[in-house]
């Protein structure tokens, strides 16, 4: 067990479940590094992390330049003395029809969701190896299971996120103190439901099941002391890998129809790309504030059941024809 106080650095940390999991870890006393592309959210978030007993500096930096990123990772090494955990955390979307999205939308999605991942694991990869020691912690989503019609670009992203951790996984194998470890919440009450690109037509809400950005920066926390190599937040992992192994069209074309209905009739909202090329104005904090924590457990124990069972069922219908 690290000794020293813990010496973790966040990117996406200016909002949302960046922002939580930075408090969270300050409240720990860890010595932390914050980058984001808006400096007003991370100045906020930094003051929250000092108040809560944490040291924190920060650098505004866009992930996507690999430069920027490796030059960002030796600041931060060197600053700290050595990182126990990297947390790569930025992540952008964009709701609509394929077609319908500007193709140069589906492209920011994938470099910032992707390839930005990416960059940080090869920044931080060798700083891990030459310490002998080190955690990253790739925040997937359940969309690096589940393919989500309505954003395309997004599933690819989290579906590559899913293929880059489990090879890097292979390559570190052979040292046991280096950690490749995947996150992967459900629906999250975040302000990134306000940041993102929307091709709609409708105004953008979140289902009921929604969990607070606290639910998974708690996890991450723990994943800096007791590494683990897939972390699943508001649903069983099995039932995750058993509906995406059974049934994955069933379960996109689903999605698909449910995302027809509600696009129709949901409140009508102004097309745009949101925060996806540019950063959010001002400060948003970790938490979106449109959850309603009693109906967002049931729900979301309810959404859990439902999709074992019918993985499950997918399975016996398979095996009897």
């Amino acid at each position: 067990m690290t000794q020293h106080p813990l010496r973790i650095v966040i990117t996406g940390a200016s909002s949302g479940i960046g922002a939580a999991t930075a408090i969270a870890f300050a409240k720990e006393g860890a010595q932390l590094i914050l980058a984001a592309r808006g400096a007003e959210g991370l100045a906020d978030i930094a003051a929250r992390c000092r108040a809560a007993g944490g040291t924190a500096e920060t650098q505004v930096l866009d992930v996507t330049d690999a430069a920027a990123v490796s030059a960002f990772a030796q600041t931060a090494q060197q600053m700290l003395d050595g990182i126990d955990l990297w947390f790569s955390c930025v992540g952008v979307g964009v709701v609509g029809r394929f077609q319908q999205v500007p193709i140069q939308d589906h492209a920011r999605v994938i470099d910032t969701n992707l390839t930005a991942h990416m960059n940080e694991a090869h920044a931080v990869l060798p700083i891990f190896l030459a310490q002998e020691h080190g955690t990253w912690v790739n925040m997937i989503s359940v969309g690096g299971f589940v393919a989500t019609p309505y954003a395309a670009a997004y599933a690819a992203s989290k579906f590559g996120l899913r293929g880059l951790s489990q090879a890097l996984r292979g390559e570190v194998s052979k040292y046991p103190r280096i950690h490749i470890c995947d996150v992967y919440p459900t629906f999250v009450d975040t302000p990134g439901i306000d940041h993102a690109g929307n091709y709609t037509g409708a105004r953008l809400s979140l289902p009921p099941g929604a969990l607070s950005p606290d639910s998974v920066a708690k996890a991450v926390v723990r994943l800096a002391r007791h590494p683990r190599n897939t972390t699943v937040i508001g649903a069983p992992a099995f039932a995750l890998k058993l509906g995406q192994f059974a049934m994955p069209n069933l379960m996109a074309a689903t999605m698909n129809g449910f995302m027809d209905v509600w696009s129709r009739h949901a409140e009508r909202g102004e097309d745009g790309s949101g925060a996806v090329h540019r950063p959010p104005a001002g400060a948003s904090g970790p938490d979106g504030g449109r959850r309603d924590p009693e109906r967002g457990r049931k729900a979301a124990t309810g959404a859990a059941l439902a999709l074992g069972l019918a993985g499950i069922g997918a399975l016996l219908w398979r095996r009897r024809r």
